[in-house]
């Protein structure tokens, strides 16, 4: 019997979220360096800022204290490996049709019925499992993740690299300048962390146990999902 989740998936989810950890956390420091967030061509007023971010408190930094240079360095090894394994996975989700299989919408996943039917099933805690298939929404959710999300991360992130400017302006220009792209990093990070605070709480309703050892084993079903 295949598992329901292969090994390729498994090994991806685990480093991924450590580098995650490693990126979010060390961002918090990068962002106590300088809390104001910026549109367009502005970025060093107070005054044109769009909003003040808060300061993080040291427990929610890597480093635990302010660095700035330690938490770039932390931060540039979490990125590579982050970029590296977001690439990987495409390619596996690709080749083994596991996005076209199981993540991809179609046009009846939208109908209204189909939704609400999604959403009743989630308040129930009636959750998909047994052969690697999601109900709507957790396509939807696991669609704009992975198609939006992730890359986002990284094309915002490189976006706001010293020297990417120079070297590909274009995309700077197409994210309407660096610190428009510092703050849709800002965001898109904000929304992964609500991503996965949901996800670990729909884990913590849908037996955790059996879920959490599923990603290390692999678990039973009928497809490997990549």
């Amino acid at each position: 019997m295949k598992k329901r989740h292969a090994l390729s998936t498994r090994i991806w989810h685990w480093i991924n979220a450590v580098a995650l950890i490693v990126l979010f956390m060390s961002g918090l420091n990068i962002s106590n360096a300088h809390r104001y967030l910026y549109w367009g061509d502005y970025g060093y007023d107070p005054a044109d800022a769009w909003t003040v971010v808060v300061r993080f408190p040291g427990w929610a930094t890597l480093p635990g204290y302010y660095d700035l240079a330690a938490a770039r360095d932390w931060h540039s090894v979490g990125a590579w490996v982050f970029a590296l394994g977001l690439l990987g996975i495409w390619i596996a989700m690709l080749f083994n049709r596991h996005f076209a299989r199981d993540i991809m919408t179609s046009p009846g996943d939208w109908k209204p019925s189909v939704l609400k039917r999604a959403i009743d099933d989630h308040l129930n805690r009636r959750f998909a499992e047994g052969d690697s298939k999601y109900n709507v929404l957790q396509k939807i959710a696991y669609g704009a993740v992975f198609g939006i999300l992730l890359p986002m991360m990284v094309l915002t992130g490189l976006a706001i690299s010293p020297g990417i400017e120079p070297a590909a302006p274009a995309l700077v220009d197409i994210l309407g300048g660096r610190q428009s792209a510092r703050s849709l990093h800002f965001l898109f990070a904000w929304a992964l962390f609500g991503f996965f605070a949901v996800h670990i709480a729909m884990v913590l309703l849908s037996r955790p146990l059996r879920q959490v050892w599923g990603m290390i084993a692999g678990g039973r079903g009928d497809q490997a999902d990549v």
